[in-house]
């Protein structure tokens, strides 16, 4: 066992790896050692600060869940934003939960958002469910205040897939975009562009958002698709 696992072992909290493997079903509970986030975090700036994570970097793909995460807070704190990228796009095609795909973000890409643009329309490309859950997680995280534009819910819009965790990510951005740019984002609702599922699931998630007014609340409910 390396440096890295021991670690994770020793600050193993067996029912905390029982109550993450009911979240994150569709992997194996041998997947999970069960450390939990605040520990992870910690960890994570250590390792940043001493610098020696290449070799960790380079083990994918990781054994346990625990090491994926600790991998994406890692990533998240490296502050050059090529660097950032390189390891990013390395690590992005062994995500395989939401979890992880979630966590994932990176500090450098507030500063660097016109050569994030770039990569996030190749990430909506990918084959593989989790690089795109992670490029419309990326537009709704940068891409819908003071950089938004209408373009960015058409290209969210146009992303068609099968997979439960690409489609919960659509609406939630949706949600968002309702919340930050309702009127730019009504139209996509009201015209109902998305799939059924997706529009009913954004309306859902917007109407238990506390930045959507009551008046707005009652209207959007009306929109729902039966």
């Amino acid at each position: 066992m390396n440096e890295i696992q021991k670690f994770l072992f020793e600050n193993q909290d067996i029912g905390y790896r029982d109550f993450q493997s009911k979240l994150i079903p569709n992997v194996d509970k041998s997947y999970f050692i069960g450390v939990r986030t605040p520990i992870l975090r910690k960890y994570a700036k250590e390792l940043l600060k001493t610098g020696d994570i290449n070799a960790f970097f380079a083990e994918l793909p990781h054994k346990y869940f625990d090491e994926n995460q600790l991998h994406a807070f890692i990533l998240s704190g490296i502050k050059d934003f090529d660097e950032c990228i390189k390891e990013t796009e390395r690590f992005l095609p062994y995500v395989d939960n939401w979890a992880t795909c979630d966590q994932l973000s990176p500090k450098c890409f507030k500063k660097n958002k016109s050569e994030l643009l770039k990569y996030i329309n190749n990430w909506l490309k990918s084959d593989k469910t989790y690089t795109v859950r992670f490029a419309i997680g990326m537009l709704m995280s940068h891409f819908l205040d003071e950089d938004f534009d209408e373009k960015y819910l058409t290209t969210v819009a146009n992303v068609k897939s099968d997979e439960y965790y690409i489609n919960m990510m659509i609406a939630w951005y949706f949600a968002t975009a309702l919340a930050k740019q309702y009127e730019s984002t009504l139209p996509f609702i009201e015209n109902k562009v998305l799939d059924k599922w997706t529009h009913n699931k954004a309306i859902q998630k917007a109407v238990e958002s506390y930045r959507i007014t009551d008046e707005q609340k009652v209207y959007l409910r009306t929109l729902k698709i039966k």
